[in-house]
């Protein structure tokens, strides 16, 4: 059972593994890359490339909930949109790391950074910097601002980063992504449109020559459950949730 699964509209886990160097990109490799990740998922059967360079396979998208997995020319991604499970969804990531040092020949020294993202969206029709303002507040100093008489929100989309080690490599962020424009605020006319929790973790460099990709992705989950159960759930998405619900 996901345990996140109830805490918004969708809900989704992705790992990004950016590379100093550029990604193998001959045809030979990256399909075998996605065959091997496709013998575990057998489901993952929509394969494309985009024009920059990007190469794709994915799930059916059609049911709510889907794999997906990218070779871009300097970073390999994979995500699953409303998993059933985290068991599951870090699973397929582990898969994935497990997977780039030998087909890709992505060495831990080659690591960019490595992150862990857990996504929140929210549909809301409205404004979304004046919802977020009123739910979240503002720091007293900016209050007044906000309170002037006839004074709209048109962007405000708090975030906040943290290191956890003394080198600053190993980083925690909590941010909001708003989608809401200063035309619509002007109009009045709101889309239904997707409110965004992100609670990543990101391990910045190489990595120590004893730490393998799966490893260090243990660290950064064991970081964003931390920062979910201690914080996030009651003083973001619950808040949220609930307010979004009652307008």
């Amino acid at each position: 059972m996901n345990r996140y699964a109830s805490l918004s509209d969708d809900f989704y886990v992705n790992v990004n593994l950016g590379t100093e160097m550029e990604l193998p990109a001959n045809r030979e490799t990256v399909l075998h890359f996605f065959e091997r990740v496709q013998k575990t998922y057998p489901t993952m059967r929509n394969f494309y490339s985009r024009e920059r360079g990007d190469f794709i396979l994915e799930e059916d998208k059609d049911q709510g909930s889907y794999r997906w997995c990218t070779i871009e020319p300097r970073r390999v991604c994979s995500g699953q949109v409303n998993p059933e499970n985290i068991e599951g969804v870090m699973a397929q990531h582990k898969l994935i790391l497990e997977l780039v040092p030998y087909t890709l020949s992505v060495s831990p020294l080659d690591c960019e950074a490595l992150d862990l993202l857990f996504g929140f969206d929210f549909t809301y029709r409205g404004n979304h910097n004046q919802l977020i303002a009123e739910v979240l507040g503002v720091s007293p100093s900016m209050e007044p601002i906000i309170e002037g008489a006839g004074a709209k929100v048109i962007n405000y989309e708090p975030s906040v980063t943290i290191a956890v080690d003394e080198d600053c490599r190993l980083q925690l962020r909590v941010s909001v992504e708003t989608r809401t424009n200063a035309y619509q605020v002007r109009m009045g006319d709101y889309p239904e449109e997707q409110l965004s929790v992100y609670v990543t973790a990101r391990q910045y460099g190489s990595l120590d020559p004893d730490k393998t990709f799966v490893e260090t992705l243990d660290r950064l989950c064991e970081m964003c459950h931390e920062a979910l159960d201690n914080y996030v759930i009651e003083h973001l998405l619950r808040p949220l949730g609930k307010a979004i619900m009652i307008r």
